[in-house]
């Protein structure tokens, strides 16, 4: 089996390659996705940073903080406070509060020894960053995703697409996509990658593609550090980065581990 994982990741990219993603950290540290829900009366938190270094621009957040709680069984509550960071190359910089996101995460199919588990995972994008000064979009926009995701052994892999909606003057409409895989290598440390493609979300902006490499070790088996980094390979150019701490706690049995491959 192990012989034929490339090709299995190559095969599956190929079937998403026509989706696109937009550049926020979705799964962190990796930009997709996966349907798992925190377990119900659980929780994990994260505060992280980010970096977007693009033609003309560079963006970042830091510090932001993300929660998420199980409100409910399969559903997953979700939010991101974030300080954001604006660098144009023909502007002033600009630092302050961005973006506020709210998430609802519902896993609507269990995975199985034979099919993958299945999610929504609906995004609302608050237009609480200015954005005369580059910290936000100016108006509210979602993102409607699906995700799959299946473990076998020491390995896990989980994507999917969707189509994000945005209002904002001069922002588009578009596809997004992306698919993973990563393993486990004994009980402290996971590493995995992924490939995005992403359309075009402004007028002045420029589809692309994007491999990103990451992983996440264990200090202990409630407290990760969690990292990433990439750049595209066709498209518009950017380099990303991705650092932060991740806690996790709650009641009772059945708290989620990060790494997907660990039931």
């Amino acid at each position: 089996m192990r012989r034929f994982l490339p090709l299995c990741f190559f095969v599956l990219f190929l079937a998403i390659v026509s989706a696109f993603i937009e550049t926020a950290f979705a799964g962190p540290p990796f930009l997709t996705d996966d349907p798992e829900p925190v377990p119900f009366k659980h929780w994990e938190a994260y505060l992280f940073s980010t970096v977007d270094d693009k033609h003309k621009q560079t963006d970042a957040t830091g510090p932001a903080f993300e929660f998420n709680v199980g409100a409910l069984p399969n559903l997953q509550v979700h939010l991101v406070i974030p300080m954001a960071y604006s660098s144009p190359a023909d502007g002033p910089r600009a630092y302050g509060l961005g973006d506020i996101e709210f998430g609802l995460k519902y896993r609507f199919i269990q995975e199985t020894d034979r099919w993958p588990q299945v999610g929504i995972f609906p995004l609302l994008e608050i237009p609480t960053g200015d954005d005369e000064r580059g910290l936000g979009n100016g108006k509210a926009w979602a993102k409607l995703p699906l995700w799959l995701q299946k473990s076998w052994g020491p390995w896990t892999t989980y994507g999917g697409g969707g189509y994000a909606i945005n209002p904002a003057s001069e922002a588009r409409n578009y596809f997004f996509g992306g698919w993973l895989l990563q393993r486990n290598f004994g009980e402290k440390l996971t590493l995995g990658g992924e490939i995005f493609v992403q359309g075009r979300s402004s007028d002045d902006t420029r589809s692309f593609a994007l491999f990103n490499l990451g992983g996440f070790f264990k200090i202990t088996p409630d407290f990760h550090l969690l990292f990433s980094g990439g750049h595209t390979f066709a498209g518009g150019r950017h380099t990303i980065g991705y650092l932060g701490l991740y806690w996790t706690g709650g009641l009772g049995k059945g708290r989620r581990i990060h790494t997907g491959a660990e039931k």
